[in-house]
């Protein structure tokens, strides 16, 4: 660059200096040197219904939303957005002033924090989390405090404490930022949970920003039920989702905002600036999408379900602890049982040890000696692609099975869903543990 010089200002902006790129292009170039199953990766292998494909094919056909679609969204899709909520949680929102379509999940939650922290305002988030909270309050001047979840033997899952997150919130806290059914542990927080954060939310005046995309992935007795349904909170929670995740177009990045006027006003103005508009046609198919029979949210749940079951039971088999994810589709597992503790080290060996990329939890933690012995796989893979995974994995603990480097699925980069470094205080960065 002319001009540059060796003592030059560094060009990264120091609010994203401490932040590495992800750990997944690592663990994905394992993948393809190896040959290695790649269940790193956020996002299915197959695409979703072909009615909802050919509805994109027949808009960009028609000519509908080949050109710069409206600021808010396509008024389809946010009509069919508010028949969702409507129908499915007894939320009623105006489609003209309670809707932002967004570009996917990720831009929703950058443009709601962006809008609505100061510099210096806190935001209390679950750890582990998904990797652009950490870069989006750091890029609104914010500050995150964590508040962790953690494993509960007997239950068999990651469960929060409510009186660690009473004792995060100070004079400084503006927001909570919640994620339910919640990557990458696969918790659903129940009613009374959510109950209590609502409470106290209503009590010291909190916005909060719910992350909802894997609202149609729950299992067994887990029920999701939006924050935003809760006494005293409509007003006061920007709820966010997407399509990527229910309907397996995870490529189209078209999610959602719905809220009050005022905070969707709010959160417009910083995401006008952002991509202003995007997916004009997608815009048209997702509305269809989301008018689908209940048969077809209950066959994907069930296709889903099965799939965890496979997936779960052969790590079991293989030695790993599994924690059983009410939610998502990602099992969280425990490598100590196989004398293992550094999920890093693991992963960075899985590939050649037993042919499967798996990716560490550490990347989604501030506090990451929190999430050292846990390790994250995906089963949002065709049912083959499982079950080979499991044959191989049999041979992490010599159970028979794997031959390392044998060729599996395609690898790739999972693009949503990484990991941050904390922002504030002692909370300690993991810049250089992820690449990408």
């Amino acid at each position: 660059m002319a001009g540059m010089t060796s003592s030059a200002r560094p060009l990264l902006n120091r609010r994203l200096a401490e932040f590495g790129t992800t750990i997944f292009a690592e663990m994905s170039a394992l993948a393809l040197s190896t040959g290695a199953i790649n269940l790193g990766q956020g996002f299915p292998d197959t695409d979703g219904p072909e009615e909802v494909r050919e509805a994109a094919v027949r808009a960009l056909r028609d000519g509908r939303g080949n050109q710069y679609p409206p600021g808010p969204g396509v008024p389809e899709l946010r009509t069919a957005v508010t028949a969702h909520q409507r129908r499915r949680y007894g939320l009623s929102y105006d489609p003209d002033t309670e809707v932002l379509v967004t570009a996917g999940a990720t831009e929703a939650i950058a443009a709601a924090l962006l809008a609505l922290l100061e510099p210096g305002d806190e935001v209390i988030a679950f750890e582990p989390y998904y990797d652009s909270y950490a870069a989006c309050i750091a890029m609104a001047g914010g500050r995150r405090v964590p508040v962790t979840l953690r494993p509960h033997e007997e239950e068999g899952r990651f469960r929060l404490d409510l009186d660690e997150l009473r004792d995060a919130v100070t004079d400084r806290t503006r927001l909570l930022l919640i994620n339910t059914p919640h990557n990458p542990t696969g918790t659903v927080l129940t009613r009374e949970e959510l109950a209590a954060i609502a409470e106290l939310a209503v009590e010291r005046d909190l916005l909060v920003v719910t992350d909802e995309v894997y609202e149609h992935l729950v299992f067994d007795e887990a029920e999701h039920v939006p924050l935003a349904s809760f006494p005293g909170m409509r007003e006061r929670t920007v709820t966010i989702s997407s399509s990527g995740k229910t309907f397996s177009f995870t490529g189209w990045k078209v999610g959602w905002v719905t809220a009050s006027p005022e905070l969707v006003t709010a959160v417009r103005s910083a995401k006008q600036y952002l991509t202003y508009v995007s997916a004009g046609p997608f815009q048209y198919a997702v509305a269809e999408a989301l008018s689908l029979p209940e048969s077809y949210f209950t066959d994907f749940r069930a296709d889903m379900l099965a799939k965890r079951n496979l997936l779960a039971a052969g790590l079991e088999e293989a030695g790993f602890r599994v924690f059983q994810p009410s939610g998502t589709y990602f099992v969280t597992t425990d490598i100590r049982p196989l004398g293992e503790s550094d999920g890093f080290a693991f992963c960075r060996g899985l590939p050649e040890r037993a042919g499967v990329v798996a990716i560490p939890n550490a990347v989604f933690y501030d506090h990451r000696e929190q999430g050292a012995p846990f390790v994250r796989f995906a089963f949002c893979k065709r049912t083959g692609v499982l079950e080979e995974a499991v044959r191989r994995l049999k041979g992490v603990s010599g159970t028979g099975g794997a031959s390392p480097g044998a060729r599996g699925a395609t690898p790739g980069s999972e693009g949503r869903r990484g990991a941050s470094p904390g922002s504030g205080g002692a909370r300690e960065s993991v810049k250089g543990a992820r690449k990408a």
